[in-house]
This record gives structure tokens, sequence and C-alpha cells, in this order.
């Protein structure tokens, strides 16, 4: 059973401002979405639990430097991207 995606529209705006300064990162970012759809587990994700002040929330890679941190609930099977940017960013 696949996953929720769910996008609030404050991320929409994160997202839209991100792939402005980052174009070359649209097709990842999508492949990213899809990807948390389909398996959130997949390897090439590297979906982790954070920790401290960020601690009730997951990271996914989008590429080695740019993350998306996501509220995982898997009870519910539902993903709901918080942030997106850098590593420094984004945590």
């Amino acid at each position: 059973m696949p996953f929720e995606v769910r996008l609030k529209p404050k991320f929409e705006r994160k997202v839209t401002r991100f792939l402005k300064k980052h174009p070359d990162l649209k097709d990842r970012y999508q492949k990213c979405l899809r990807l948390m759809q389909e398996n959130p587990f997949h390897p090439s994700l590297r979906l982790h639990k954070l920790q401290g002040q960020l601690s009730e929330y997951h990271s996914v890679s989008i590429t080695i430097s740019y993350r998306m941190v996501i509220e995982f609930i898997i009870q519910d099977e539902t993903i709901i991207p918080i942030d997106i940017g850098s590593h420094e960013d984004a945590y």
C-alpha cells in the first residue's frame, strides 16, 4: 500500500524557492517524492530519525548535499514534508 505524501502550503512555498535556486534538482526532488510514496525505506532516500530539537522528525536525502525534513507517521502511512534545503539549512 503506498504512503500518502501530504504537501502543505508552507512547504510548497519553500519548495518553489528551493527549486528557483536549484532548478537542476527538480527531477531529483520529484524522484524523492515518488520513492517516499512507493517505499520510504528505499536505501537511496537514506531515511533516518533526527536528534535534538528535531527529534520528532525524520530526514531523507535528495542528494548528498540536500535534505528534506519530514514528519513520518508510520501508523497512518502519511508523510508530511516540513523543510527542504542544504544540510545546514534544513536542520
